[in-house]
């Protein structure tokens, strides 16, 4: 199988015959089999030539960068390979059927709010006192199949997430003050959190989107943008709750992280670099981890449920089954 690289160090990633090499400035070496490597995350500030991005397109390996901060500021994503004229169509169709789309997109928010409830029943059944909320988001979910626009979809997530967020103070062992989500910028130790690891699964989730059919451009849920993979941004809404959330109540119940892991400048709140470090190494401790599928017969990753997931959607494109979304079982 093969895995995601992360370069924390500034330095250069070269070719190195059939191989990747990188050289930090310090003068350290490593050497990446390159057959391994499924693609690269750039935390640092890295050098490279024409050589090594012609080498990275002919393997297929996606390269995204991060700023300095760890938010995402873009990608060397390979020639496409896997090009479908009939599926851009059919993607294309989809989207400008009203009723098609917005059956989509009902599917994907269906999905992301199951696994929202999940998450609170949790802890609920550990002695957190989530019931009150655990009920406003019941009633709120079952309006969100009598809606009949993409506006009206959005309305009610928006309101769904404001009483889920409210909870976090109850789950979290320490909430570090925190009172409510606030993008950009960060202005507190978990809200930097949340932008941090939300940057990193929509960059995993490109990955997985490019080595299908579909097209990273054309969307449901969220507006197709100039600026934005967009379908990207649909299926992050599943993975957010199940991969996000959870690492983030991990990382803070069990004292992985505290204050001295960030920095303020300003009224914005950063991570320090080897705190990225660390919360990487968490997350990708949980995509590696296997269970029992319940529809396949051998034990697969976390990671995987994101290629699966794009597998579904395709075979909604192309008639084959009827697209669900992953809801958490467990």
């Amino acid at each position: 199988m093969k895995e995601s690289y992360y370069i924390f160090s500034s330095g250069k990633l070269s070719k190195k015959n059939k191989n990747l090499r990188f050289t930090t400035n310090e003068g350290d070496v490593v050497d990446l089999k390159s057959e391994v490597i499924q693609d690269i995350y750039c935390y640092g500030e890295i050098t490279m030539n024409t050589s090594c991005l012609n080498f990275l397109s002919k393997l297929n390996i996606p390269l995204h960068i991060f700023d300095y901060y760890g938010f995402y500021s873009g990608i060397f994503l390979p020639k496409e390979t896997n090009i479908s004229g009939e599926v851009l169509i059919k993607q294309v169709e989809a989207y400008q059927s009203n009723s098609t789309r917005l059956k989509i997109a009902t599917e994907i928010l269906n999905g992301a709010i199951h696994n929202i409830l999940k998450n609170l029943k949790y802890y609920q059944n550990r002695g957190k006192n989530l019931e009150e909320e655990i009920i406003k988001i019941e009633s709120l979910y079952k309006k969100l199949f009598k809606c009949k626009t993409i506006e009206e979809l959005m309305g009610i997530e928006g309101s769904i997430r404001k009483v889920y967020y409210s909870c976090w103070k109850k789950i979290l062992n320490n909430s570090f003050n925190f009172q409510k989500r606030i993008k950009h910028p960060p202005t507190d130790i978990i809200n930097s959190l949340i932008s941090y690891l939300n940057s990193f699964i929509y960059s995993l989730i490109i990955t997985e989107i490019s080595l299908t059919k579909l097209n990273l451009g054309i969307s449901f849920l969220h507006s197709p943008s100039q600026n934005r993979f967009s379908l990207a941004l649909d299926i992050s809404e599943i993975f957010k709750p199940f991969l996000v959330d959870r690492t983030i109540f991990s990382l803070i119940n069990k004292n992985i992280i505290s204050e001295k892991n960030f920095e303020f400048k300003g009224k914005t709140c950063y991570l320090l670099n080897d705190s990225k470090k660390l919360i990487l190494k968490e997350m990708d401790r949980r995509l590696k981890k296997t269970f029992k599928h319940k529809n396949y017969n051998t034990p697969i990753s976390y990671k995987s449920l994101i290629h699966l997931e794009c597998l579904s959607l395709l075979k909604l494109l192309n008639n084959e089954k009827e697209y669900q979304s992953f809801k958490i079982w467990w």
